[in-house]
């Protein structure tokens, strides 16, 4: 017998993050799973362009326009028919954000969708749920960005609790880490400050309900699950890769001992991540840790699968005709 799937329509998601600029293009359809059908990412580290006041420098600008370039190019050769633009904390917390919002507009055409902590929550939980299915029961997830951490908690595709701090492990690496190392004394220091960035989000996270399952949706938390995690085998289920906190623990003074051009080195760590590993991974360990979490899984969907499919809840019936 042969399965026929829906009518399909090529979206492209451009996420301009603070670490990297990321398209992703998809064939999709509503009700269908979103076929991945080209990805291009620019690593540019825009935490390295913030001034005191926070806002970003006019020479970062370029290195994003360069980077939109990229893979607006790619979008064209693929002839997408939808483009989902959105920024994250980056450009959302810059003072000077919107007037730069307004250039990179104006570069491709189209507004782009600032997104809210919360919505990033939102929707990078939405991609988990769908993911994981019902059977996950209480889920909750942890995503580790650039500029921001989110987490968000529930048992429907609508989380009940959506949460996000400035506590990303680009900001956490240039605010705290300078020199992408540190020993036992600076790397306390370190795990200080993250739980009081944290404190607000862990304040407001409901201790009673512990989820039924704890997920990581980020490449932060990939890259680290790669390096000090083990693989799940699951019958009827793809093989999944978990990452428990005391493995965690243990790697982190290992990571901070050694320097960022060596990391490559290593399983999982790719070029782009070993400068801000170490604080992402101080990030990852003080939120499982409030959070009472053991252990977590690692979702291969993240942030722009959940835009792609909010938006195709949203438009897809009536865009495709069905």
């Amino acid at each position: 017998m042969t399965t026929l799937r829906p009518t399909t329509t090529r979206l492209g998601v451009l996420d301009i993050g603070s670490n990297t600029i990321h398209m992703l293009i998809v064939d999709a359809a509503h009700g269908a799973r979103p076929i991945p059908e080209a990805s291009c990412k620019s690593t540019i580290r825009l935490m390295q362009y913030i001034k005191e006041d926070g806002s970003i420098k006019k020479s970062a600008v370029e290195i994003i326009l360069k980077a939109i370039d990229k893979a607006m190019e790619m979008a064209r050769e693929h002839d997408i028919t939808q483009l989902l633009p959105m920024a994250t904390s980056a450009i959302r917390e810059a003072p000077n954000g919107a007037k730069i919002l307004h250039k990179l507009e104006h570069h491709i055409g189209q507004p782009i969708t600032v997104l809210s902590g919360a919505d990033e929550a939102r929707l990078t939980f939405l991609a988990a749920r769908r993911w994981y299915g019902w059977d996950a029961g209480h889920l909750l997830m942890i995503d580790i960005g650039g500029g921001s951490l989110e987490v968000a908690l529930g048992r429907d595709e609508e989380p009940s609790l959506a949460l996000s701090v400035p506590a990303g492990a680009g900001r956490v690496t240039h605010e705290f880490l300078p020199d992408g190392m540190a020993d036992e004394r600076q790397l306390e220091d370190v795990h200080e400050q993250v739980r009081e960035i944290i404190k607000p989000m862990v304040e407001s996270f409901p201790i009673t309900k512990e989820p039924n399952h704890a997920v990581g949706t980020s490449k932060t938390l990939r890259s680290l699950a790669r390096l000090v995690g083990t693989v799940r085998k699951e019958h009827g289920r793809e093989n999944s890769m978990v990452m428990t906190r005391e493995e965690l623990e243990d790697w982190i003074p290992r990571l901070a001992a050694i320097s960022p051009d060596q990391r490559v080195a290593l399983p999982g760590i790719t070029k782009e991540r070993t400068f801000q590993i170490i604080g992402g991974g101080v990030v990852a360990d003080e939120i499982m840790k409030a959070l009472n979490v053991d252990e977590v899984e690692i979702c291969p969907w993240a942030l722009r699968e959940g835009a792609i499919l909010r938006w195709l809840d949203q438009f897809g019936r009536t865009t495709l005709g069905f």
